[in-house]
């Protein structure tokens, strides 16, 4: 039996020292402070004295070696044993023949594919615990985050497809029936302009002959003078029949 042994790094490869100051900032609170985690990079040995992690390349397998705890990219942070594998060096090496194959260097990914997925998955083969979850919390933070994102991006272009499809059908149907009250509307305006006219000429006509024309003043004076005699006759023979039923 022999040991596995995890080796952790700080992430300190860019070309900026302030950002690199700054991650080792971000790992001391977050990881040493709170427990959390932070942004590291990991390897594992097992036999030897070489430790074993994945890396990108454009081409060729993403697997590589280093002396333990002294890969030159990073700053070394500590290292944690996981435990102990029954297995030999030949099925170790078997192993790492077949990750080599399914790591290539150009499917690395900072949030999905890292090194401390690969870690995990060897861990996995040679049969010891897998990384402690502040390894790599950050990256599994990330993804998911990720993963949320794409989805929800996914699910509003779903839903601006339907509310085009849906204000199409609506168009469509406004559009028809704007045009069939227009078509109503002109050929009840074509009927009423061929049948009104005439009736409109024929009733006004009637109208006009029927009615009594506008009398003048002079003739509303005579009209009023003949009525007041004819009133004052009556009025003069009244009294004559009253008298003479009587008299009978």
């Amino acid at each position: 039996m022999t040991e596995v042994i995890l080796h952790i790094y700080d992430v300190t490869n860019s070309d900026s020292d302030k950002t690199n100051n700054t991650i080792v900032q971000i790992n001391k609170i977050f990881k040493d402070g709170f427990g959390l985690g932070g942004i590291f990079h990991s390897a594992v040995q097992v036999y030897g004295d070489e430790e074993w992690s994945f890396g990108y390349c454009e081409q060729g397998t993403g697997v590589f070696s280093c002396p333990s705890g002294k890969n030159p990219m990073y700053t070394y942070r500590e290292c944690i044993v996981l435990g102990k594998t029954n297995f030999s060096i030949f099925k170790i090496n078997k192993i790492l023949r077949e990750l080599s194959r399914e790591w290539p260097g150009c499917s690395y990914d900072l949030l999905s594919k890292n090194c401390n997925h690969f870690c995990d998955e060897f861990c996995e083969r040679l049969g010891v615990p897998k990384l402690p979850g502040w390894v790599n919390r950050f990256a599994h933070a990330g993804d998911a985050a990720a993963e949320i994102a794409g989805t929800t991006a996914l699910r509003f272009r779903q839903a601006k497809t339907e509310i085009v499809s849906a204000s199409k059908v609506a168009y469509r149907f406004l559009a028809g029936v704007i045009t069939s009250n227009s078509s109503v509307t002109s050929a009840s305006s074509g009927n009423s302009n061929r049948s009104t006219p005439r009736f409109q000429a024929n009733w006004f006509g009637n109208l006009i002959s029927n009615s009594a024309k506008p009398s003048s003043s002079s003739k509303l004076e005579n009209e009023d003078a003949t009525i007041f005699g004819q009133q004052q006759r009556q009025d003069e023979e009244s009294p004559l029949r009253q008298n003479s039923r009587h008299d009978i």
